[in-house]
Order: structure tokens, then sequence, then C-alpha cells
């Protein structure tokens, strides 16, 4: 494979074409040591993902962030298809932002893909005292600039706001015009051909960053809502308040047909599957389409919660996924209709319900956490750790036994899912003690990193 191919361009003209695209050789993986224990930086993996290399499901360079206590969380390209035949753009730096920090690592990826470097660092103190915002999460290439969405204050208070970056990496202020009455923030997507983008909700990080807290919930300090914009206005027009069906609404993903209206939201703690449109009049709908079922726990006063913690949709827009991080599945829906989901595939990792133990030779502590899904349709890599302190809540036995990857081959054609045995990424047994993982990006793209305008 070309891997100048892989990394060098600003996308895809559409989603078809992304699909056709060369498969990825090196995956590249958060991996933390903010709260565990060990007093190491976190790091950015580079895992060897081409099945003929000697080095295949191996983590072949790790770069180690300046500082300690980052917690590296969320990470997107700087270009993507929304710079689609803008010559000068190239998809060649990874933001790789610490929510406890609020440092944005600059990642240098084109030079050597199996080897990143980093280029600079963005100050979390020069961010907080510049635009009063802290926490970053998402990120999102914007044409020729960079929106990332930040979760507080400079003080760690909601609702936070949407830091703007040219593409240089230059601060350039506030993106939004206003949070109107946004409480909080988390996630969001756009969609330029209908001038909207939609955010949701985790709650302030002064609230989250300790750990859970379900009191907190009923004291309305957690998100319930969803957030329709005036992308061009940058200001919010429109909120769904989803009550006790979408209890902490998470992932938002649009399907990537840039003429479609639908789109999708994981409501975790709820545990179920928000469905938006706009319907024949012009006007924004919405209704729960999946509802995952409590589950009940010997050792939990209450049924346990799937906690859908990650979504996301096929490039084809046929096929959604989910995870449940406390049930242990992960779930495949055809959703060719998408008001009437059919589910097609399930696999289980991990969880509290015993049933995946040990896979592929590895005692999986955690649940299904994080996905990420080839152009293709066809693999999926899957990570475990959520959050430090929330991880430490619900597995303390991670602490010892670090976070693991695992990859998923899913039918694109007829639909289903199994777990490859052929490859797992055992973060239990790092150079530095055990470490957790989160997130992935693929250097040509992935199903979470691209918008098309």
């Amino acid at each position: 494979m070309n891997e100048a191919a892989c990394c060098c361009g600003p996308g895809y003209a559409s989603p078809a074409e992304a699909m056709q695209a060369p498969r990825e050789n090196v995956l590249y993986t958060i991996a933390i040591y903010t709260g565990t224990g060990i007093q190491k930086p976190d790091y950015l993996c580079t895992i060897d993902a081409d099945p003929q290399s000697p080095t295949y499901s191996q983590v072949i360079s790790r770069l180690e962030m300046p500082g300690i206590g980052d917690e590296l969380h969320h990470m997107g390209w700087n270009a993507c298809s929304s710079c689609h035949g803008d010559a000068s753009k190239e998809r060649r730096y990874l933001i790789v932002p610490g929510v406890r920090s609020s440092n944005l690592h600059i990642v240098d990826c084109g030079d050597d893909p199996r080897n990143p470097k980093l280029y600079k660092v963005v100050d979390g103190d020069e961010i907080k005292r510049k635009t009063n915002l802290s926490a970053p999460h998402t990120v999102h290439c914007l044409g020729s600039d960079i929106i990332i969405s930040m979760l507080g204050d400079a003080l760690g208070n909601a609702p936070g706001g949407y830091l703007h970056l040219n593409e240089d990496f230059e601060i350039l202020g506030r993106w939004e015009e206003g949070m109107g009455d946004i409480k909080f923030g988390y996630d969001f997507w756009y969609q330029p051909r209908h001038n909207v983008m939609v955010s949701s909700e985790w709650a302030a990080p002064n609230t989250f960053m300790p750990g859970f807290d379900l009191e907190e919930v009923g004291h309305l300090k957690y998100g319930r809502e969803l957030h329709f914009w005036d992308f061009e206005k940058k200001e919010p027009k429109q909120t769904f308040y989803l009550g006790e069906d979408g209890l902490i609404p998470l992932e938002v993903r649009f399907h990537h047909n840039p003429d479609s209206t639908h789109g999708f939201c994981c409501a975790a703690l709820s545990s179920n599957i928000i469905h938006w449109w706009k319907d024949d009049d012009g006007e924004w709908q919405w209704e729960k389409i999946i509802d995952v079922a409590n589950e009940p726990h010997p050792d939990w006063p209450i049924p346990v919660p799937g906690v859908i913690s990650d979504i996301l949709l096929s490039m084809d827009d046929r096929f959604l996924y989910l995870n449940n991080w406390l049930h242990g599945d992960i779930r495949q829906y055809d959703i060719s209709d998408p008001h009437n989901p059919r589910l097609t595939g399930q696999v289980w990792m991990g969880g509290l319900l015993g049933k995946a133990p040990e896979v592929n030779g590895v005692k999986v502590t955690g649940g299904p956490q994080m996905t990420q899904l080839s152009l293709d349709g066809t693999r999926m890599y899957v990570t475990t750790s959520l959050f430090s302190t929330w991880d430490n809540q619900f597995y303390p036995e991670i602490r010892t036994n670090g976070g693991c990857m695992l990859k998923v081959n899913c039918d694109p054609v007829n639909g289903g899912m199994e777990i490859d045995p052929d490859f797992v990424v055992d973060f239990g047994n790092e150079p530095n003690g055990p470490s957790r993982c989160h997130e992935t990006r693929y250097p040509g793209g992935d199903c979470t990193s691209d918008i098309w305008i």
C-alpha cells in the first residue's frame, strides 16, 4: 500500500469514493496513564494493522506527550473531506487534546506514518486565558479551519463552548456567537447543505471528572437535551428535551450523505438510540428507535444499564453500530429504514454480565467503549477505557489488567459480526505498566472523521 495515499490529500469527493480507499496499514490509538497511579505521560500508539506484516497487531511506536496528567481522550484530523478539491490541504496532522490539561498536541503523521512526531503544543492555559474555555473534546475539520467542542469554562463549569483554530493551529477565539440556553456540551456534527449543526450534552468538567454519582443525574447535573444550530450564524436555534429517554446524550452522527437530514445520538444512561430527521414541512423531529433493557446483577442494588457510550455509521449509511460499555456487547443494526432498525449482529467483549471474561487469550477488563470502522465497512477496532475515574469505579481491576483493543470483522453485505481471532493488543503489557486505550483514528480517514460539503 502507498503510505502517501493514506496520509496525504484532504479527503474524498464522496462517501462512495471513500469506501474504495486502500486498506489502512497502521492505526493511531490513544493510551493513557492519567488516573492509573502510574506517573508517566499519556501517549499516542501506532499499531501495525497490516495482516502480512511480522508485527501485525503490535504497538510499533509510542509518542509520549510532554507532560503528565493530560487524559488524552478524543482526537481529529486537521483536514478531511470538507477540504476536498483544495490541493493545498493535507491530512497530515492529528489534533490530540488533553481533557484535564486542556493542552492540544499537534502530531505530524505525514513524514513517517509509522513514527509520528510531535509538531507543537497549544498550551491549555493560553486557551483558558484567551477564550475562557477548557476541557477539549470533539475535533472537526472545518474547511481550512478547525473547531473543537470545549466542555467547560476556565474554571471547569458548564456549558463551555467551541474553540476556533486556523490551519496553523493558532487560536482565533471562540467559534460560536453565543450558547443561548445550552446547559452542557459534548459532541457535535455539522451538515452544511442543511445549514445545521447538532450538539449533545455530558456534564460540567467539575461534575464528571471526579467520577460518576447517580444522584447528580437527578439533580440535573447531566445532560438530556440535543441542540440544533444555525451553522452559518453560529448560534443555537432549537432544543429537543429528551427527558428520561435521553439521559446523558453523547455521540452524535449524521448520515454521511450530505443531502440527508437523518442523524442519530446515543443516550448513554438511558441506553437508547435517538433518531432525528427533517420532515416534509422542513421541521426537525426526533424519536427513540432502540432501547436496550437493563440487566439484573447480583452485586448491584438496581439493574445494570447498558451505557451506550459510542455509536458510528458505516460509510454507506446502511449500518449503525453501538456498544454497551457495562453490558459488554457490540451490536450491528441495519438502518436502511432509519425509523425501523433491524438487529443483524452482536458480539461480546468484557462487561459486567460475565459473558466475555476472556477473548483471544486476554482477560478483558472494561467493556467495548470506543469503536472505529474502516472505510469499506469490514474492520472495526474496539477499545475498552471510557474515562479514568469512571473506569476505576466500574472496573477497578483495570488498574492492574490495563485495557485492550480487539478487532471485529463485519459483513457489510449481509450483516453480521465476529471477533477476529488473530488480532489483540494487550495494553496490560506496556513497557511502563498497564495503560488504557481510548479512541482510534485511521491515517486515510475513518467513519467518524470526515464530513462532506
